[in-house]
C-alpha cells in the first residue's frame, strides 16, 4: 500500500548541521523518553547509555550527534529552542555530569562514557543508535532507532510502522511514484501543487496548511537574513571562513532595512545581471548553510546539509523573476517540492548514508527545479522533467565529508544545487515534455541502483575521497 507522506514531514524546522546526524537522534531521544513514560519507567531510571553505531559513531562529533541526543534527552523542541541557549545547555551537563531527563528528573550522566561510538554497523540502516534505561530494580529498558534521513525515524519493525501511518492516512490521491503523480495531474487537469493540496487538506484544516506552509517560509527567510549578516569561523576546527556576509556586502552595499521582508523589497531593487543572479542565488544558499554548521535553526529541505537548496531558488523567484509573487507562489513552491521529495524517500532514500550526497543536494536540487518549473508556469510533464533533469546530474555524488563536519564541501555544494536546479527548470521549460527520453521514475531507480553500488567509504562516513585526502592540519 501507498505511503503517505506530507509535506510537513519533508520540510521540517529544526537544528543544524544534520537532519540525519542531529535532527533524527534528537527526535529518537524524545521517542525513547515517550516509551520510558508509557511504561511508567521514567521516574524509576537511574542512568541512561547511548550507542551510536556506523556513520552515527563515524561523523557524529561533526554532526552533533552527542549534543543532539543531550538535548533530546533534556526535553528540548529543536523547533523551539532557542539556539543561543544550545551549548549552554549542553555544557552545564557535561560540567555537573547530571541531565534532567525529560526536564523533570534529575540523574547522574556522564557524556564520555554515557555515549558510546561504536564504529560497527547495525544490519537494519548505517544510521543506528541504541538507548538502554537503567532502573532501581537493576533491570534495563532497551530501544533501538534508525535515523533514515531527513530527521525521519523508524524503528526495526518498518513494516507495521507502515501499515500503522496507512490505517491513518486520509489522502483522496495516493501516490507512490511520479507516474502516479502525472496520472492525477492530467485526470482531474490540475496543477501538481493543487493535487498535493488536496491531500494537505484532508489531514489538517486549511488555516493550518496555509500557516505552517507561511510559518517554514518565514524560518527559511530568516535563516538566509541571518546568514547573510553573521561573519567569523565556523566551528568545528576546520576555521571556515563564513563567505555569505562578504559576498552579501559587496551586492547590496549600504541598503537600509530593518527586517527580513524589508531585506527581501530591497533585494528586488538591485542590479541583476548575470553574474549578480549567480552570486545572489549563491549567497541565499552559502547562508543558510552557514547557519546550519553553526548549529542555527533551518528547514530541513529534504536534509540539513542540503538545506540551502530550495530557500535560495524560491527567493531566486521572488527577488529576481517574480516581483509580484507573494504567498499563493511560496505556498505553491513549497508543496511541489515536498511532494517530489517524498517520491524520492519512497523509492530511493534521502540519507547521505545510504546514498552518498546524490540522496541530499540531488534531491534538494530535483525539489526546486521542480516547484521553480510550476510557479515559472510549466506543465505538471515539464516540472517531472525538471526535477529528472536536475537528478541526473547528481547521480553518483559521494558525501565524504572532512572532519565529519557539513562544512566541506558541504555548503558549496549547496550553491551548485541551487544554480543546477534553475538551469533544469528552464531546460523543462523549453523542452516538449513529450520528447522526453528519460522519465523522473526512472532516475529515481537508477540513483537507489546507483547507493547500493557505492562503497560505503563514499556514505558520509568520511573514510573516503575528500575526507581523506584532505585532513584537518591541511586547513
Amino acid at each position: 500500500m501507498e505511503e503517505c507522506i506530507s509535506v510537513f514531514d519533508m520540510l521540517k524546522i529544526g537544528v543544524g548541521p544534520s537532519s540525519s546526524h542531529t535532527l533524527g537522534p534528537w527526535r529518537a531521544a524524545e521517542r525513547f523518553l515517550n516509551e520510558l513514560k508509557a511504561e511508567n519507567l521514567l521516574d524509576k531510571t537511574t542512568k541512561v547509555k547511548i550507542d551510536l553505531y556506523g556513520s552515527l559513531s563515524l561523523t557524529g562529533k561533526g554532526h552533533a550527534t552527542d549534543y543532539a541526543v543531550m538535548l533530546g534527552l533534556s526535553g528540548q523542541d529543536p523547533e523551539y529552542i532557542p539556539v543561543k541557549n544550545i551549548d549552554n545547555i549542553v555544557q552545564t551537563i557535561k560540567k555537573t555530569h547530571q541531565i534532567k531527563l525529560a526536564n523533570e528528573l534529575m540523574i547522574p550522566f556522564d557524556a564520555e562514557t554515557d555515549i558510546v561510538f561504536n564504529k560497527n554497523f547495525l544490519p537494519f540502516h548505517a544510521n543506528g543508535l541504541t538507548f538502554t534505561a537503567y532502573l532501581m530494580d537493576v533491570t534495563e529498558y532497551t530501544s533501538t532507532f534508525y535515523s533514515i534521513g531527513g530527521g525521519f525515524v523508524v524503528k526495526e519493525e518498518r513494516v507495521n510502522a507502515k501499515k500503522k501511518l496507512v490505517i491513518k492516512c486520509a489522502f483522496p490521491f495516493l501516490v507512490e511514484n511520479a507516474a502516479d503523480l502525472l496520472q492525477y495531474a492530467i485526470t482531474e487537469n490540475k496543477l501538481i501543487s493543487e493535487i498535493v493540496y488536496a491531500n494537505e487538506i484532508s489531514m489538517r484544516p486549511e488555516a493550518e496548511v496555509h500557516n505552517e506552509l507561511i510559518r517554514i517560509w518565514e524560518t527559511m527567510l530568516e535563516c538566509m537574513y541571518i546568514g547573510c549578516h553573521s561573519e567569523g569561523i565556523l566551528p568545528g576546527g576546520l576555521n571556515v571562513r563564513r563567505r555569505a556576509f562578504d559576498m552579501h556586502q559587496g551586492l547590496i552595499g549600504l541598503a537600509n532595512y530593518t527586517n527580513p521582508q524589508e531585506w527581501l523589497e530591497t533585494i528586488r531593487k538591485t542590479e541583476v545581471k548575470f553574474r549578480q543572479i549567480l552570486k545572489w542565488v549563491s549567497c541565499f544558499a552559502l547562508a543558510v548553510n552557514e547557519v546550519n554548521a553553526a548549529l542555527g535553526r533551518v528547514v530541513t529541505a529534504p536534509t540539513n546539509g542540503s538545506a540551502g537548496v530550495i530557500p535560495a531558488v524560491l527567493m531566486y523567484y521572488l527577488v529576481i523573476e517574480n516581483h509580484q509573487a507573494g504567498e499563493k507562489e511560496i505556498k505553491q513552491f513549497l508543496m511541489v517540492a515536498g511532494e517530489i521529495g517524498s517520491i524520492f524517500k519512497k523509492g530511493s532514500t534521502i540519507s547521505a548514508a545510504m546514498g552518498g550526497c546524490q540522496a541530499e543536494i540531488g534531491v534538494s536540487s530535483a525539489m526546486a527545479a521542480a516547484a521553480l518549473c510550476e510557479v515559472m508556469g510549466g506543465t505538471p510533464e515539464q516540472v517531472l522533467m525538471a526535477a529528472e533533469i536536475a537528478m541526473e546530474h547528481h547521480l553518483g555524488l559521494t558525501c565524504d565529508p572532512i572532519g565529519g563536519l557539513v562544512q566541506i564541501p558541504c555548503i558549496e555544494r549547496n550553491t551548485m544545487g541551487a544554480i543546477k536546479a534553475i538551469n533544469a527548470a528552464e531546460l523543462a521549460m523549453e523542452t516538449d515534455a513529450k520528447n522526453a527520453k528519460v522519465p523522473l521514475d526512472k532516475v529515481i531507480d537508477t540513483m537507489w541502483q546507483t547507493a547500493k553500488d557505492m562503497n560505503s567509504k563514499y556514505k558520509e562516513t568520511s573514510e573516503g575521497g575528500l575526507a581523506v585526502a584532505v585532513n584537518m592540519a591541511d586547513c
